[in-house]
């Protein structure tokens, strides 16, 4: 019997920079050392591992290359509704 078990989305540099609001053209074109080092070690460890050991550096890039606003979807505000009380019916 084997068991199947879910993959787990593996995420690029690239897209983990986006998810980070960091243009990665723009980090390339400007600090293409740096650019090449980053995606080398991200290529090595988690993506939380890496966020944890760059977490400063990244804060820096992002100040530095950020991403237009286009390209991430801004969160949409979803109204609550409240459950209506039955009332109870009186012959």
């Amino acid at each position: 019997m084997r068991l199947y078990l879910p993959l787990v989305e593996q995420l690029n540099f690239k897209s983990y920079l986006v998810k980070k609001k960091i243009d990665p053209k723009a980090f390339a074109k400007g600090q293409p050392e740096h650019y090449r080092e980053f995606e080398y070690l991200f290529g090595q460890v988690h993506p939380e591992s890496f966020t944890a050991q760059k977490l400063f550096l990244i804060n820096r890039i992002r100040r530095a290359y950020p991403l237009k606003e286009d390209f991430w979807e801004k969160p949409t505000e979803k109204r609550l509704i409240r459950p209506k009380a039955a009332k109870p019916k009186v012959n």
